[in-house]
């Protein structure tokens, strides 16, 4: 999008994503004409039926998976959700998950929940990162244990961009006995998956994160995968998952992750030069700004910034006023006026921490919205560190 004549500048895609213009095409006549139910027995709904069977054969495809595999969701947090909780009941005598002091809240607060609305019952061990955001290998290793039911490590994190080796991770697990699973939400659309070639048991992904519309998901299970549906009802999605599918949503995920495929060189070329020039941009013509995540493995849309002795929310304010869309960090914990748990971890100064904001790019940006943000942003920093009583030239 634009940033003149009034038009917004977003990069904010990591909260959520555009809809594509052929995926809203893809879905119409689903909204429309033809509104079967695709349980039923007659051919007006079973001509639906298919479209579904065809988007699930899209979404392997692009997975590397076999559409036996895959099964429709609402969103990454019931796919998070399904995953863990079926390990947990599928194998009772273990109690113990891994996962991250990073995490999404999709995951992060089901482990907490477990901890503390169990008594104690499960224990969770959450994995350091050291000051780019970056697992000890080390510590995952000896965190291993036959009590393990299952690893949850999401593939790249949400804020910073980071990616995490889940190819090694997984295979780890595997060795183990252990089941592993990925919150792929950001990861899917923007770096290649395969996963027949990974030890990967369970995967989630998000439709709004790659420009398909909001409220579907997917949750990818193994082959021969011992799994317990977290929704039960009907029959639908071959008994893992109940309730009348979201037909119009499901078919234009299918048609998203066809485009996700065809545009991944683009993702990884020319979207990320343009992350690369706002990143080096901003770091060199706005003082006191630092880079959060590691420089090289890191998706290529996502740049977070601190700026120190400002607020996040102020300069998101400001940005505003400009039609600059950004976030401070995930959209799932806006409205904390706590510095995110990622950067904390992360041990990133408090005086930065506050004033990070998190710049996601699409393939929708354009080389005028980079300029625009370079032009407008020195000027939103100084006048509010001006205000700042801890601001020094």
């Amino acid at each position: 999008m634009s940033a003149v004549n009034n038009k917004v500048v977003y990069m904010d895609n990591n909260a959520t994503t555009q809809v594509a213009p052929e995926v809203v095409e893809a879905m119409m006549g689903y909204l429309t004409e033809q509104y079967g139910n695709p349980s039923s027995m007659h051919t007006f709904g079973g001509v639906v039926g298919d479209e579904i069977s065809k988007a699930r054969k899209q979404v392997a495809d692009f997975l590397g998976a076999e559409p036996e595999e895959i099964t429709f969701t609402s969103c990454g947090t019931e796919s998070d959700s399904t995953a863990i909780l079926s390990a947990l009941r599928t194998s009772p005598e273990k109690r113990h998950v891994i996962t991250t002091r990073v995490e999404h809240p999709a995951v992060k607060s089901l482990c907490e929940n477990l901890e503390v609305a169990t008594g104690q019952k499960y224990r969770v061990t959450r994995l350091k990162v050291d000051s780019e955001g970056v697992l000890d290998m080390a510590e995952y290793e000896a965190a291993l244990s036959d009590e393990t039911a299952i690893v949850s490590v999401m593939w790249a994190n949400n804020e910073t961009g980071v990616i995490y080796p889940v190819e090694e991770m997984a295979r780890m697990a595997r060795q183990r006995g252990v089941l592993f699973h990925t919150d792929a939400v950001q990861a899917v659309g923007k770096i290649p998956i395969n996963l027949k070639e990974l030890d990967v048991d369970f995967l989630s992904l998000s439709g709004h994160k790659l420009h398909a519309p909001k409220g579907v998901g997917v949750l990818y299970i193994k082959r021969g995968t011992q799994f317990v549906p977290f929704l039960t009802g009907g029959h639908q999605e071959h008994g893992r998952r109940g309730g009348t599918e979201n037909v119009a949503s499901i078919i234009g995920l299918g048609r998203a992750c066809e485009l996700a495929g065809e545009k991944m060189v683009e993702e990884n070329g020319r979207v990320k030069a343009l992350r690369d020039r706002l990143e080096e941009g901003l770091l060199a013509s706005v003082p006191k700004s630092m880079l959060n995540g590691h420089k090289t493995d890191r998706l290529p849309n996502t740049a977070n910034i601190s700026f120190e002795f400002v607020e996040g929310e102020a300069i998101l304010l400001h940005m505003n006023q400009h039609n600059i869309c950004a976030s401070s960090g995930s959209a799932c914990t806006s409205g904390s006026l706590e510095p995110s748990h990622v950067l904390r971890a992360m041990g990133v100064p408090f005086t930065a921490a506050h004033g990070s904001i998190r710049f996601s790019l699409s393939v929708y940006n354009s080389e005028e919205d980079v300029d625009f943000v370079l032009e407008k942003m020195p000027a939103i920093i100084d006048s509010l560190r001006k205000m700042s009583p801890f601001w020094e030239e």
